[in-house]
């Protein structure tokens, strides 16, 4: 039976300490979306968010590198230590775009979507501080990919709902263009979450 080892579980910490940066880029878009003023400001603590970020996934791959026996598969440390550090880059391009576009006050859809990437990236924290030990907390870990599934599903269906809104009601095509672009942005974002998820999943099937 795998067994994990107390030494081995620095790749763990690491994972959730990355996790926790994509929720709080989400976080950061929450609020730019209830109050636009704040937006240049979070697009500059975002970038900072950004290398920390970065500075994890280094610290990883280091590691990676340096760790002759790994307690899951190489292959998979390094996917899902670059599939978090990339969530955290989908979140600042789309604020990023924000800030570009002069949005102004956020549509009902865009918060709505921020609402449940939120709650995604909370359920991504879960599992990954489940993964220490695959074969306990199996059941758990495999909620908590169910969840995000569920939340990446409602969030198509919020996308479709405020795109059809968008082509139906909104009268300039800029404003069309420019918020089509975010929602599809936040919607790529929750996408992200899912296939995390499906790769944390993958882990559970090959060592629970």
């Amino acid at each position: 039976m795998f067994k994990f080892k107390k030494k081995d579980s620095e790749f763990f910490d690491l994972f959730v300490e990355s996790a926790n940066y994509f929720y709080k880029g989400a976080l950061m878009m929450d609020e730019v979306m209830l109050d636009y003023s704040k937006a240049t400001d979070k697009v500059k603590e975002i970038m900072d968010l950004e290398h920390e970020a970065d500075r994890i996934n280094d610290a990883i791959i280091d590691k990676l590198n340096l760790t002759f026996i790994t307690p899951i598969d190489r292959e998979d440390i390094y996917a899902l230590a670059n599939g978090l550090d990339d969530g955290v880059d989908y979140l600042q391009g789309t604020l990023q775009r924000i800030v570009m576009y002069r949005t102004g006050k956020a549509m009902t859809g865009a918060v709505s979507l921020t609402k449940l990437l939120i709650e995604a990236t909370e359920e991504i924290i879960r599992a990954f501080s489940l993964l220490k030990d695959i074969r306990k907390n199996q059941a758990q870990i495999l909620d908590a990919t169910h969840k995000i599934a569920q939340l990446e599903s409602e969030g198509d269906r919020v996308y479709r709902h405020e795109v059809a809104y968008l082509f139906d009601k909104e009268k300039d095509p800029i404003e069309l263009i420019k918020w089509k672009d975010i929602l599809e942005k936040l919607e790529d974002t929750l996408d992200h979450c899912e296939k995390l998820s499906d790769m944390i999943r993958g882990v559970v099937m090959k060592y629970a």
